[in-house]
């Protein structure tokens, strides 16, 4: 299993994101905009599960590590 490397504020962000992003999805869809609402769904489900995993593969590459801010 991968280390944590999301936690804290960036975490929580990270699931607001997801959430808006769900939101823009769903209302863009509706709309008839196919493109924009498939990037915002793959966008809402990339931060859903970096919030719910608490990993960011990103965030391993570049050396980053968020969870100190718990």
């Amino acid at each position: 299993m991968e280390t944590k490397n999301v936690g804290g504020r960036d975490r929580l962000a990270r699931a607001l994101l997801a959430a808006l992003l769900t939101v823009v999805a769903i209302s863009t869809l509706r709309k008839g905009k196919r493109m924009t609402g498939l990037l915002a769904l793959v966008g809402a489900l990339g931060f859903g599960f970096n919030a719910t995993t608490c990993f960011c593969g990103l965030n391993k590459t570049l050396g980053i590590d968020t969870t100190s801010d718990e």
